[in-house]
């Protein structure tokens, strides 16, 4: 852009003079048309240099991390909780998470992802992006094409419905499953992520610091997996028959599937390949190792031995913890985060859980529920720059007032999530049933809803 005071020494300098005494020379009209032109196009030229332009690197980390994220569930999140559900049962688990991945890709197109990132609004971001409707191979989300940013979106929406299926696994009839994550995914899940993450959304606006989804997907999920556990009730013979998990391998796989995806998950939440993508990734690993470690130790002093599940399962808390504040603390913030995550998410998952005496079959309120709330009080604490953090949010200049509005999400999010899912649940359990007989039940819903065996020895 050319600066006024250039223009004018320059008229100066020719020495160009309009005047009705002295005719103009054709050097002079030319500047003059010149001089038009430049001052037409100059608005032009600002609004120009202000648009986002697409760049390739962040366009290809992009890219991978939004099939690290759809890794997480297909099969990473799908072989961690077959293997701990009873071998009858294997096939039920594994078919109700790839068909939550098939139903909220189409969900997300048709509608959600215009409720969740539409528009600007506190509390929704309307319908104007239904059927991704102004949607273009040429559309950009700041600097990535929109297709990726809407996709990479699509697979948190896939991965949250697909953590409770864990608190219900076993005893809940696939029909109303695939009804009840269809409504909940409508009016908790997106309304939720807008007010998040969404162009206005209250929260976001009060400064809330979640990162990759602690509120979005941890707590969410954690929530209404509590809530349809105990509307569904107990499992037969739960807790006086044994019911250990079958094949261990699987767990220890999957959950290392979801370690290495989560990388994606929160690296990929800097929607960029910068040094915020980079510290993310940082801090996740440091987090994850130090939960494991804590939930191995513990478990070692109480029981005597250290066990499989027991750092698998750490390792999932620590991830969940790490998520909110992947792009807000440091290494120092992620060790404690993970320490807190390791220790506070075992006692959940145990000693709460048998003194409640509720049965979350694999422990999503214990690890994600419980785990999100970690994570996201102590980004609060841990964002300050004088511990090694990146700094508050919005207007935020204090702790205080940082862990204020952390509490307002949680607190929000959980009484939000727990009554809409308590109402959906118990509409569908007075018009479809929620839990299939105690028939079906005990042959184990792999040939009771499928019609198939996961093993034939």
């Amino acid at each position: 852009m050319i600066p006024l005071f250039n223009l004018y020494r320059e008229l100066s300098f020719m020495k160009i003079k309009i005047s009705g005494h002295r005719p103009t020379s054709k050097k002079s009209w030319a500047m003059i048309a010149l001089l038009f032109l430049l001052f037409t196009l100059l608005p032009s030229l600002a609004l120009a240099e202000e648009a986002p332009v697409l760049n390739s690197g962040d366009t290809a980390w992009m890219l991978t991390a939004t099939a690290l994220v759809l890794f997480m569930t297909i099969p990473g999140l799908s072989l961690f909780y077959a293997g701990m559900v009873r071998s009858k049962n294997i096939l039920s688990v594994l078919m109700q998470c790839f068909a939550i991945t098939s139903l909220m890709t189409i969900l997300w197109v048709l509608y959600a992802y215009s409720i969740a990132f539409g528009g600007d609004g506190p509390y929704w971001g309307g319908l104007s992006k239904m059927f991704l409707a102004g949607v273009s191979v040429d559309t950009l989300s700041g600097t990535i094409p929109e297709t990726v940013f809407m996709t990479f979106q699509m697979t948190f929406a896939i991965i949250t419905p697909a953590l409770m299926v864990g608190a219900f696994a076993e005893r809940m009839k696939f029909s109303t499953m695939l009804v009840f994550m269809t409504i909940w995914i409508t009016i908790v899940y997106a309304p939720v992520c807008h007010w998040v993450w969404g162009g206005g959304g209250w929260l976001g606006n009060k400064g809330i610091l979640d990162f990759a989804g602690g509120t979005v997907v941890h707590i969410n999920a954690g929530m209404a997996g509590l809530v349809a556990a105990l509307l569904l009730g107990k499992r037969k013979g739960y807790p006086t028959t044994a019911m250990p998990p079958h094949n261990l391998g699987y767990t220890l796989v999957g959950a290392s599937m979801l370690w290495v995806g989560w990388f994606g998950f929160n690296a990929g939440s800097e929607l960029a390949a910068d040094g915020v993508a980079g510290m993310a990734m940082a801090v996740t690993q440091v987090a994850t190792a130090t939960a494991a470690l804590a939930w191995m130790a513990i478990e070692w002093v109480k029981h005597g031995k250290p066990s499989v599940l027991g750092i698998a399962s750490g390792a999932v808390a620590g991830l969940v913890a790490i998520t909110p504040a992947s792009g807000a603390v440091g290494p120092m913030g992620a060790m404690a985060i993970g320490f807190a995550s390791g220790f506070g998410c075992f006692f959940a998952s145990t000693i709460l859980k048998r003194a409640l005496g509720y049965d979350d079959s694999l422990d999503v309120f214990g690890i994600h529920a419980v785990g999100g709330i970690i994570g996201a009080i102590l980004t609060g604490v841990f964002c300050a720059e004088s511990l090694g953090g990146a700094g508050f949010g919005g207007d935020i200049t204090s702790i205080g007032d940082q862990l204020a509005v952390q509490f307002i999400g949680v607190g929000a999010t959980v009484v939000y999530t727990g009554v809409v899912s308590f109402i959906i649940l118990k509409v569908l359990d007075g018009i479809m049933g929620l839990r299939v007989t105690e028939d079906e039940e005990a042959e184990g819903l792999d040939l009771a809803l499928h019609d198939e065996r996961g093993y034939i020895i």
